[in-house]
């Protein structure tokens, strides 16, 4: 069972794709939020969720005050599940809020080639057999989209490498969770 922890919508149970996605445990997205919410990387931000699945990171940073959330899934099932727990967090939501929610079902590149936005906190949680290339690419491409101060969160398994963050991004920390390693980058300063 995937819910969400803590916000507005604290223990709304989220729909869950049955195949083909690896939901974030809540003991690590607990910890990833514990760390972003040390550093006020959540309230007012603009969150792009990456490989989203069912949402549950970027809907996370929704019910923690983000103002505005995208949330980017190909697999067609899959982002309809986002849309039934987007709905599902909306209704949860104060009334009279500015909160935006969007869902593409377009894939990663696609998605990052076409966008125009700047974001604050993006979150990549591609399948573990993401090749390495893909990912190196998927940063590279979303590095200029950055704002000075954004956060960057990537999962993966605990045996995949390290990200190749290329010039536009910097390694800030590295911390494993059991088969989960999950990585945080920020611009890189020119």
């Amino acid at each position: 069972m995937t819910r969400i922890i803590a916000g507005f919508a604290g223990s709304l149970t989220l729909a869950v794709p049955k195949a083909g996605t690896r939901p974030t445990s809540d003991r690590v997205r607990e910890a990833i939020f514990s760390a972003l919410d040390a550093r006020d990387a959540v309230r007012g931000a603009r969150v792009l969720d990456l490989y989203a699945g069912s949402g549950a990171l970027g809907l996370e940073a929704a019910s923690r005050g983000a103002r505005v959330v995208t949330l980017v899934e190909k697999n067609f099932a899959a982002a309809q599940l986002c849309k039934k727990n987007v709905a599902a967090l909306l209704r949860a939501a104060p009334s009279g809020g500015s909160l935006k929610i969007l869902v593409s079902g377009q894939s990663v590149q696609p998605f990052l080639a076409s966008t125009g936005e700047g974001f604050d906190l993006v979150f990549l949680d591609p399948p573990y057999d993401l090749p390495e290339t893909e990912l190196a690419g998927n940063l590279a491409a979303l590095a200029p989209l950055l704002d000075e101060d954004a956060v960057v969160v990537v999962e993966r398994g605990s045996r995949s490498p390290e990200p190749a963050w290329g010039p536009g991004l910097r390694l800030e920390r590295r911390k494993d969770y059991g088969d989960t390693t999950v990585w945080t980058a920020s611009p890189a300063v020119p």
